[in-house]
C-alpha cells in the first residue's frame, strides 16, 4: 500500500481544464492511456493508479465484508492529491473526476465529502457503499457540483439495480445527479455512452 497515489499526466498545450481518472479494481492507469483520444477534447488528463497491488494491477479497497477501511484511506489519499493540485495552481473548479467501477465507488465516497468545489463528477459502473451515510455526512460543494453516474442493464459484474436505486436515493435527496442506463456489460459503451461523458464534460469545464 502506497501512502501516495502514482500519476501519470497527459498534457494538452492550450488547456488549464484538467480531468482526473481513477480505474477500477485490477486495473491500472494503463487501462484508461485510450480516453484523451477517445474523448477528443483539449483537456489536461491525469491518470492515477490506486494504492493497493491487486494481481496485474492495483485496487483502491478490499473485497466484502472488508470495504471500509480502505475506501476510507483511499478517500483521504485523493483529498491529499487534489489538494496538491491546487498547491501546484491546478483550480479544483477547472476539474473534474471521472471513475470507473472502483473508481466510481471513490468518486461517490470522496466527492460527495470533500469540502473542494470541482466542476463536476463522473462516476461508470459502480455504486456506493451507503447512500443514506454520504446524504448525512455530504458536504456542501458536493450538492452544488454536478454529477453524471452511468452503468449497463447488462452488467455482469455489478448489479445494476442496485446502483439504480442508490443514485435515486442521491437524487431524491436533492443531489444534481444524472443518472443514466445502457444495453452494456462492465465497460464503457463507445457508440451511446461515450458521446454522453464527452458532452457533460464540456459542459462541466465550460469549452
Amino acid at each position: 500500500m502506497r501512502t501516495t497515489l502514482t500519476t501519470e499526466l497527459v498534457a494538452a498545450k492550450n488547456s488549464k481544464k484538467f480531468l482526473v481518472v481513477l480505474h477500477g479494481r485490477g486495473d491500472s492507469l494503463e487501462g484508461f492511456r485510450w480516453l484523451p483520444e477517445a474523448l477528443g477534447l483539449d483537456i489536461n488528463y491525469l491518470l492515477v493508479n490506486a494504492p493497493d497491488p491487486y494481481y496485474t494491477g492495483y485496487s483502491w479497497y478490499g473485497l466484502p465484508p472488508d470495504q471500509k477501511p480502505g475506501v476510507d484511506r483511499s478517500r483521504l489519499l485523493l483529498e491529499q492529491l487534489f489538494c496538491e493540485l491546487k498547491i501546484q495552481g491546478i483550480e479544483s473548479t477547472d476539474t473534474a473526476l471521472l471513475g470507473f467501477s472502483q473508481g466510481c465507488l471513490m468518486a461517490l465516497e470522496w466527492g460527495s465529502r470533500t469540502p473542494q468545489q470541482l466542476a463536476g463528477f463522473i462516476g461508470i459502473s459502480g455504486y456506493c457503499l451507503d447512500p443514506d451515510a454520504i446524504i448525512a455526512e455530504q458536504s456542501p460543494a458536493s450538492q452544488q457540483t454536478r454529477w453524471l453516474i452511468t452503468h449497463g442493464h447488462q452488467d455482469s459484474v455489478l448489479d445494476f439495480t442496485r446502483t439504480e436505486q442508490q443514485m435515486m436515493t442521491l437524487k431524491n435527496a436533492g443531489w444534481p445527479l444524472e443518472f443514466h442506463s445502457f444495453a452494456k456489460d462492465h465497460t464503457i459503451d463507445d457508440r451511446n455512452e461515450l458521446p454522453l461523458l464527452r458532452a457533460f464534460i464540456k459542459s462541466a469545464l465550460g469549452l
